[in-house]
Parts: C-alpha cells; structure tokens; sequence
C-alpha cells in the first residue's frame, strides 16, 4: 500500500488501487486560445476544480471587493448586529468619495439624509453603489479604515489567504489585492451561509428615491442561468467577474480576471460556462461511509484502521472520452495509538496527472486501542528501519 514517504515531513502516502477513479480530461479540453489572465471554475458539490490558470495570481479585486463589504454586512444581519429597517446617516465623505460628486457608480444618496440597511444593501449589491459601500463600513465600523481592516480579517477566517482590503469600495487602493481562487471560494461562502441574500444578486433592477437602475452586473444578461455574483475594472489589471450559474442541479462557481474589454469579459464568461455546463456530469465514485484505504498504527491492538469520508466522494467528469484520475491516501506519520472511531486520520487526494482536482477529509472507521508489549517492541523496529530508509 505504500507508495512514497517523505522523511523530512513524516508524511506516509498510500496508493488507492487501481480502477477505483475514472475521469477527468485534461484541464481545457475543448477549450482554445483562454483570454483571461487568471481563470478558477469549481463545480459546487463535488468540490471539483475544471479549470484553473494563474489561480493564485493576484490582482486588484476593484468591484469584486463588494462581496466581501457584503459578506460582513449579511453577518451583521444575521447576528443582530444590524436592523434591516435601522437607518444610516450619509457622511460628507461617503457622499464626496462615493457618492455623486465622485463620478463613480451610486446610488446617489444625499448628503446627511438618513437611508434604512436594507435600502443600503440593495444599492451595492444591485447598483454596485459606492456611496452605499461607505455608509455601511461606517455604520458598522465607524469609518472606514476599520472597516477594511476587519475585511482583511474576515479574509484570513475563511482561508482566504491572498487576499487583503484597503477599502469597502474596490475604488483604487495599494492595499487591495485578491486572486481568483479566493473569490470563488468567498462566492461560495456567501452562496451558502447567506441563501436569502444570496437572491438580491439576481435582482434585476431597483428603484430608490424614484431613480431607477437596472441591476449593473452585466453577465447576469447573457441568458445562461447566471444568478450573480458581480463584475469589476481596475486600470492595468483589466475586466473581472465572479460568477455562479445554476442549470439541471449543477452549480458552478467561476472568478475570471485580466479581460481586455467588458465585451471579452462576457464573451469568456459564456464561452467557459457553456463548455463546463455542456461537457460534464456528476459521478460518485465512493459512498459515504464506503472503506476507501487503510492507515497503518504503531502500537495498537490491531495493525491498520479503515478510512472512510462521512459524505460521497463525488467528481464532476466529462461525458465523453473520460481518462482516469489518480487518488492517494496522505496523513501523518507514524500514527499511534490509541485512535478513536470518527477522528480525522488524513486526506484523500484526487488528482488529475500533476494538478489536485479535489481534496476530501478521511476519518477513522473504528477505534484502536493500545497494544501490548510485543506490538509496541514491532512497531517500534519497523518505525526505526522506516525513519532510516
């Protein structure tokens, strides 16, 4: 079973048996000539990378810095921390930086009037307003720079380790970087911890202080079953998104940045959607609870414990001319007794030759006491000689 151990970090690898996994083309099969920079395509519930290019790249997030403005402000609300009905004064700087006077997109709140959080919300996350992004950080931070400060906090909270905030806005600031693999998995942290905000992303349009404005996302038009996230610009760093669609209980999550032109943007976006829509399907390849390997235990009662992962292990793999992927078994070496049934053993690594489409949590089938005197003698010979390979 044991295919590769790397002494420097104790790791002990075992090899899953041939035949269990079948699937997955190369990255971009049936893809040509990618014009974005930095691409991340996830499918939602098998937790399947399809395609990523320059994943970890960063770049300025611009508008895209709104998701996570939004993601505190849903928390707020769901904690209490905010009213949806409490209303906000409008600061001069929330009006001069964001609001009319700046030229940027707004919801054009005036200055020193009083707007309800809901009212607030809806005008960033349907008018991609930045006088509401202001408001809101100062509302729950006071000002502003607190308020990106806890951004980047909350960034660090949720894995997202690339990315920091200088502003609630995206509006040009050294500070802000992010990648496309952080937005993704920030979409869909939002997606499934915040459903019922969730849905405002795909508000066609809103009227506030009788101006109405359409919904500013422009891929949410393209009439594919996009149902947010959001689109931003930044100078040097060209047109970006984040996007979700939904079609036939398939869900996927894409971020897509470096585009020369809004009209590349939206044309990227279909065109890779369309293929990851188009040319895969879901397949299980273990059950919940399903014996997928063994780890080997020094000093227990019995010599092995049974892995399993407590959900299905599912793949999102093409429909046609399916290659096989290859898995592997990596935990911590040695692993002593005693182990208790359900503790976290390691990972299962499911990779697509050299690149790791999907990692899922192994944890132990039953538990394994303590052994006696002639085991731990064994395993203590067997430790020795392995440490010294």
């Amino acid at each position: 079973m044991i295919c590769g151990y790397t002494r420097s970090t104790l790791l002990m690898v075992a090899a899953m048996a041939g035949g269990l996994l079948t699937a997955s083309p190369s990255v971009a099969q049936g893809l040509t000539d990618l014009k974005a920079k930095q691409v991340y395509l996830v499918e939602s519930k098998s937790g399947t990378v399809l395609l990523a290019q320059n994943e970890n790249q960063a770049f300025p997030p611009a508008s895209l810095a709104k998701l996570m403005t939004m993601d505190l402000v849903f928390q707020a609300l769901k904690q209490g921390e905010l009213q949806p009905d409490k209303t906000l004064p409008v600061s001069e700087n929330a009006w001069r930086t964001g609001g009319a006077p700046s030229g940027t997109t707004t919801m054009f709140a005036a200055l020193r009037s009083q707007i309800p959080v809901m009212d607030l919300v809806r005008g960033v996350v349907v008018h991609n307003a930045n006088d509401a992004c202001i408001i809101l950080a100062e509302g729950i931070s006071g000002n502003e720079a607190s308020f990106a400060a806890r951004m980047t906090a909350r960034a660090r909270d949720l894995g997202l380790t690339r990315t920091t905030f200088g502003n609630s806005t995206g509006l040009p600031e050294q500070e802000s970087r992010t990648t496309a693999r952080d937005l993704v998995e920030l979409a869909r942290h939002i997606h499934t911890t915040y459903p019922d905000f969730y849905k405002l992303y795909s508000q066609p349009d809103f009227t506030w202080n009788k101006i109405f404005q359409r919904n500013k996302n422009p891929l949410l038009a393209l009439g594919i079953g996009i149902d947010g996230l959001g689109a931003g610009y930044a100078e040097g760093a060209g047109f970006a998104a984040v996007a979700s669609v939904e079609r036939n209980g398939t869900r996927l999550f894409m971020a897509l940045g470096g585009l020369a032109s809004d009209k590349e943007r939206s044309e990227e976006s279909r065109r890779i959607l369309e293929w990851a829509l188009s040319s895969f399907e879901t397949r299980t390849v273990f059950k919940a609870q399903e014996i997928i390997g063994q780890a080997a235990v020094y000093g227990g009662d019995r010599s092995h414990v049974d892995l399993v992962a407590k959900d299905s292990v599912d793949v999102y793999v093409p429909t046609k001319n399916p290659e096989r992927l290859s898995g592997r078994i990596v935990y911590h070496w040695p692993l002593r007794a005693p182990i208790e049934q359900g503790q976290q053993i390691g990972t299962l690594r499911i990779s697509e030759g050299e690149r790791e489409i999907k990692t899922v949590p192994l944890y132990a089938n039953q538990s394994v006491g303590v052994g006696g005197l002639v085991s731990k003698a064994t395993d203590a010979v067997l430790e020795l000689m392995f440490f010294w390979l």
